[in-house]
């Protein structure tokens, strides 16, 4: 396998969500939640892609659709530091130098999503890249669960991040941007972002990604159109139901 042309991609998934239990495994017409996410980054075609977990129920059923899974330890603090240890586990050559976490609790991510996440690696000077969509509902744009991007425009579909927040920013009139939580990680960056302490503003905005940016890491985000729903609650796990109404891929 070569690092050259593909992404290693990576799926974080543990049991122990407090707001809907057994999450990964939550049934959306026939299929396990995680699965779906498999499926759809999977289509993205940027590497293989793999579920990373600490639940042995979790690994037998993205084996049973045909999937990969590796089994990592329960004590991590983060998704960033669970496929970590995956990587280590799945490519201790290293032949990878591109590492793609895509959260397992979003059941409609486009797969163009997924690839696009990929792309603002392709320049050397960046150490991770993410994914964000402009905000065109307003309660959105004062709900605090919704991450913006404070950043500097590259091109009309690339910024460098200079900030994330759940406050509403930029101040003034202009588009606000939600932040979609998929990240490309350069292998290093990666090996350099789990070796840090957690950061003052990570602890404060409760953002992982601001210990990135406070060690001076470059962040560059890719726009796109949509903004999968992300799985949290029952209530939900009922609107991925109905937008899932017909499996995927059927």
């Amino acid at each position: 396998m070569s690092s050259a042309s593909e992404a290693l991609v990576l799926i974080p998934a543990r049991m122990a969500a407090t707001r809907l239990p057994g999450k990964p495994l939550a049934d959306i017409h026939g299929v396990p939640m995680i699965v779906h996410v498999w499926r759809r980054a999977s289509e993205a075609k940027i590497g293989p892609v793999v579920v990373a977990t600490d639940d042995a129920g979790i690994a037998e059923a993205v084996r049973a659709a045909g999937g990969e899974a590796v089994m990592t330890r329960a004590d991590h603090e983060n998704g960033s530091a669970r496929i970590h240890e995956a990587v280590a586990i799945l490519d201790p050559a290293r032949r990878y130098d591109v590492i793609v976490n895509v959260q397992g609790d979003l059941p409609t991510i486009e797969p163009a999503s997924v690839a696009a996440c990929f792309a603002p690696l392709a320049d050397s000077a960046v150490d991770i890249a993410t994914i964000a969509a402009v905000i065109d509902r307003d309660e959105d744009r004062t709900n605090e669960n919704v991450v913006k991007i404070v950043g500097s425009p590259l091109t009309e579909k690339r910024l460098r991040a200079l900030y994330f927040t759940r406050a509403t920013a930029p101040w003034g009139p202009g588009p606000l941007l939600h932040h979609i939580g998929l990240y490309a990680y350069r292998r290093a960056a990666l090996d350099r972002y789990v070796a840090l302490p957690p950061s003052t503003l990570e602890k404060r905005e409760k953002l992982e990604q601001l210990r990135a940016l406070e060690a001076g890491m470059r962040i560059d985000v890719a726009l796109v159109d949509a903004v999968p729903l992300g799985v949290d609650t029952p209530a939900d796990l009922e609107r991925a139901r109905a937008l899932l109404a017909v499996p995927h891929g059927s």
